[in-house]
C-alpha cells in the first residue's frame, strides 16, 4: 500500500496548490433603483464581480452602458438584470428611460492579476515520471 501512495502523494500536493491559488468565486453586488436613482450611485468591485440591478420603483427603467455596450430589457417592479464585470475599468450607465438617471461601476483587477504597472508573473509546472517516483518541477518567470 505504501508504494501506491507514495507516488500519489506529489499530485495530491499539486492538486490542492492548483486549487488554492486559483481565484475565489466573486460576489454579487446589488444596486436598487428606487426613486428615479440607483442607490448606491457609484460602487467599486474587483474585476470578476456580478452586479445586480434591481427595479424597486413602480414604473420600467433599464440599465444602458454609456458606450451601449451592454443594457437590460425594461424592469417592472421586482425585475432584476445582472451584468458580470470582467475587465477593470470605470462604467458609467444610465436609464434608457429616464437619461437624468445615471450612476457608475468602478472595477478594480482583481488580487493577484496583472495590472499596467506590474509585469505579468507565469507559472509553469511539469511533471516527470522516469525515476522512483514522480518529480514535480513548478518555475515561475516574469514576461
Amino acid at each position: 500500500m505504501k508504494a501506491f501512495l507514495a507516488p500519489v502523494a506529489p499530485i495530491a500536493f499539486l492538486a490542492a496548490a492548483l486549487l488554492a491559488a486559483s481565484p475565489a468565486q466573486a460576489e454579487t453586488v446589488r444596486i436598487g433603483i428606487k426613486n428615479f436613482m440607483f442607490t448606491p450611485m457609484t460602487v467599486t468591485v474587483p474585476q470578476g464581480t456580478t452586479v445586480a440591478w434591481i427595479n424597486l420603483d413602480d414604473i420600467p427603467h433599464t440599465v444602458v452602458e454609456k458606450s451601449k455596450a451592454w443594457r437590460s430589457p425594461a424592469l417592472d417592479t421586482n425585475d432584476t438584470y445582472s451584468h458580470v464585470f470582467d475587465k477593470a475599468g470605470t462604467y458609467e450607465y444610465f436609464c434608457g428611460l429616464h437619461p437624468q438617471m445615471v450612476a457608475k461601476v468602478i472595477v478594480t483587477p482583481a488580487a493577484g492579476a496583472p495590472d499596467a504597472k506590474s509585469p505579468a508573473v507565469k507559472t509553469k509546472v511539469s511533471m516527470r515520471m522516469d525515476g522512483p517516483g514522480p518529480a514535480i518541477a513548478i518555475r515561475a518567470f516574469i514576461q
